[in-house]
């Protein structure tokens, strides 16, 4: 054989190798761990690969890789109106990954786009059939609504919603205002009515411990000496006070007790004298007269009473009862 011929069939097997090498090289693929690739042949889908290294029909294939990671939207300020016709901007956070990446390639031109417009559309929805007040203080319920919407439209997709969050409620400054004022005066009647509350327990208390200080006279003194303490705890001022009779009187009372007691038990108790009155002058009252002999009867006439000079005069008023004088005689004679 010709050495020319030779050399060139040498060669010429080498660049086949080489071109099958390289066509060969040429279908390889790597996918990373987190990713997938959906391989089409001629335009047919062959399927999801991956992860790790594998090999397709090159120059007929193609392949598209998608990210199975959980993927973060942070959706813009939507403006919507409350079903009681309150005007709000509602933000959120939408969290969502690939379940299936042969839906999410064939299913949906623009996965991520799809969601983030259905995620805003939903939360404007929800956003008008709530309450101002389930907006603000039912977020769980809202934000479950929301997902579950999503999720929904989502499906088919090849996309799973795993969370919706309210991210933050942009109120009209008139209605914070208006909000402010009703929190406010909340915050004014429970303060009102604990400071009632505490006003009743603390006058309970107070007649409870009347009725205990009473049933021992020494009681109260005590605790106003214990508040002349509590007063007197600063050293840098005068207290003036009045001692009460009230203070000395139970100490008083003890001591006669005792007093009584020891007397009682050693001796006994002296009789008290009666008490002296002052004396009195006693009236002057004319001597009694003998009875005297019968006499016929005669007309009654009054009777003649002795001039007392005024040094005898009685000091006192006559008592109740008079003396009855006996009838003069015919005669006229005044008998002693």
């Amino acid at each position: 054989m010709d050495p020319a011929v030779a050399s060139a069939l040498v060669i010429g097997g080498i660049i086949i190798v080489v071109i099958l090498i390289l066509f060969s090289l040429s279908g390889l693929r790597v996918v990373n761990q987190y990713e997938r690739g959906v391989v089409f042949v001629l335009g047919r889908l062959i399927g999801a690969k991956g992860p790790g290294l594998f090999w397709v029909p090159p120059f007929i294939s193609v392949m598209r890789k998608i990210d199975m990671r959980v993927v973060t939207i942070e959706l813009p300020p939507q403006e919507g109106v409350t079903r009681d016709n309150v005007t709000v901007k509602v933000s959120a956070v939408v969290y969502f990954y690939v379940v299936n990446a042969n839906d999410a390639v064939n299913n949906v031109l623009d996965y991520y786009r799809a969601t983030v417009q259905i995620a805003q559309t939903t939360l404007r929805s929800v956003l008008g059939q709530s309450n101002l007040d389930q907006l603000l203080s039912e977020r769980e319920e809202i934000n479950r609504a929301v997902q579950s919407i999503i999720d929904e439209h989502t499906e088919k997709w090849g996309i799973k919603v795993t969370t919706v969050e309210v991210k933050d409620v942009e109120l009209p400054s008139t209605m914070q205002r208006a909000m402010a004022k009703q929190a406010e005066a909340e915050r004014e009647k429970r303060a009102k009515v604990l400071l009632a509350q505490g006003e009743f327990l603390a006058a309970q208390t107070l007649t409870d411990a009347a009725h205990t200080i009473a049933t021992e006279p020494a009681a109260l003194q005590l605790r106003y000496l214990q508040t002349l303490t509590e007063i007197a705890v600063e050293k840098n001022s005068t207290i003036v006070f009045p001692l009460p009779i009230d203070l000395i009187e139970p100490f008083a009372d003890l001591m006669k007790r005792m007093a009584n007691g020891h007397d009682g038990a050693s001796a006994p108790k002296p009789a008290t004298p009666p008490a002296i009155e002052p004396a009195t002058p006693p009236a002057i009252e004319p001597a009694q007269p003998a009875a005297p002999a019968p006499a016929p009867p005669a007309a009654p006439q009054a009777p003649l009473q002795t001039p007392q000079t005024p040094a005898q005069a009685p000091q006192n008023p006559p008592p109740p009862y008079a003396p009855q004088w006996p009838p003069l005689p015919p005669t006229g004679e005044r008998q002693p």
